[in-house]
């Protein structure tokens, strides 16, 4: 997997450094985390690596297209490797679980608009709130 960090991070003329390694892995495993969450993981395998240094991090990668932001409405940012398809989020208004949805229908943007006030369109981006399985049975049993 390292070698595929490193050829990603060449590909968007990024250096290979061990922060941007460690913070591409903790992503990989742990999608939808938050920055506190990065810097915990990070500091598994580099405990000496700075909050700033993570922050710039995610900042870098973001801005080269191999990490994506997301913040749903009301709650802290949080990144994911998987970028490029559009696809959208389902969040628990309980615990604030997060998972992928892939497009409903159609190619991206997947949605069209009723009025595009002649903007050009090219992404839509659709968040369903609801309540996680777990969060559901939690209730039910209570």
């Amino acid at each position: 997997m390292t070698a595929d960090f490193e050829t990603q991070l060449r590909a968007v003329s990024l250096r290979v450094t061990r922060p941007r390694l460690a913070v591409l892995a903790a992503l990989r495993d742990h999608p939808h985390v938050d920055t506190d969450t990065v810097i915990a993981l990070v500091r598994t395998d580099q405990p000496t690596v700075s909050h700033q240094a993570v922050y710039d991090v995610l900042r870098a990668l973001t801005d080269a297209g191999l990490v994506r932001r997301i913040q749903p409405a009301g709650a802290t940012a949080r990144y994911e490797m998987r970028v490029g398809d559009n696809h959208h989020h389902v969040v628990c208004r309980s615990c604030g679980a997060i998972a992928d949805v892939d497009c409903a229908v159609g190619d991206a943007p997947c949605l069209t608009a009723s009025d595009d006030h002649g903007f050009v369109v090219d992404e839509a981006e659709v968040v369903y709130w609801g309540t996680c399985p777990g969060c559901a049975t939690a209730r039910t049993a209570q």
